[in-house]
């Protein structure tokens, strides 16, 4: 009896749901990292407001509140064209990983002082999108990196700019897909 692919392997091998991925994530963190990269002062002030990094030396804020904005750019550049997307996906996933419970702690921190109810707090986290209401950006951030996470665990090579350009130099890629047998040389 002919082993056939499960309807998740079907999908993976189309290339579609990694696609779709890649340019709602990469998309969305060029946009922020876009809106970011004009205005580090103000960026430097959120990341003040975290309580992360230590306030001397100066130049770790500084250095953050300049690089950040741009590895932000260059991620969401990576993941829409499909070049070192795994590693672009990583870096996005491990961004996500560290501010997702910043934002949880500043909010409680918030409510401690405040004692306003938890599902009210808004505040401007620094993503670049204003002030938003914090429940909801939890939740986007974790939808978001949960979508990332296709991006990481997908074996499709489709719909990728290096696979273009691979084709162009004539260079065969090291590995390949075997349809339904994994992965193969």
């Amino acid at each position: 009896m002919p082993e056939y692919p499960s309807i998740l392997r079907r999908a993976d091998d189309s290339g579609v749901p990694q696609l779709l991925a890649r340019l709602l994530i990469g998309g969305l963190f060029l946009y922020m990292g876009v809106e970011k990269v004009g205005h580090p002062m103000d960026f430097l002030k959120q990341i003040r407001l975290y309580h992360m990094l230590p306030e001397t030396p100066a130049v770790l804020l500084n250095a953050t509140a300049v690089v950040l904005p741009w590895l932000e750019v260059a991620c969401g550049v990576a993941l829409m064209l499909g070049v070192w997307a795994r590693g672009a996906a990583a870096l996005v996933f491990a961004m996500l990983a560290v501010f997702t419970p910043a934002i949880l702690l500043r909010a409680l921190a918030i409510q401690a002082e405040t004692g306003t109810p938890f599902l009210t707090i808004a505040f401007d986290c620094g993503c670049g999108s204003g002030a938003v209401i914090t429940w909801k950006k939890l939740l986007a951030n974790t939808g978001l990196g949960l979508i990332t996470l296709v991006v990481l665990l997908s074996q499709s090579r489709r719909f990728r700019l290096t696979n273009l350009l691979d084709d162009v130099r004539g260079i065969r890629p090291r590995w390949r897909r075997s349809p339904g047998r994994g992965v193969a040389l």
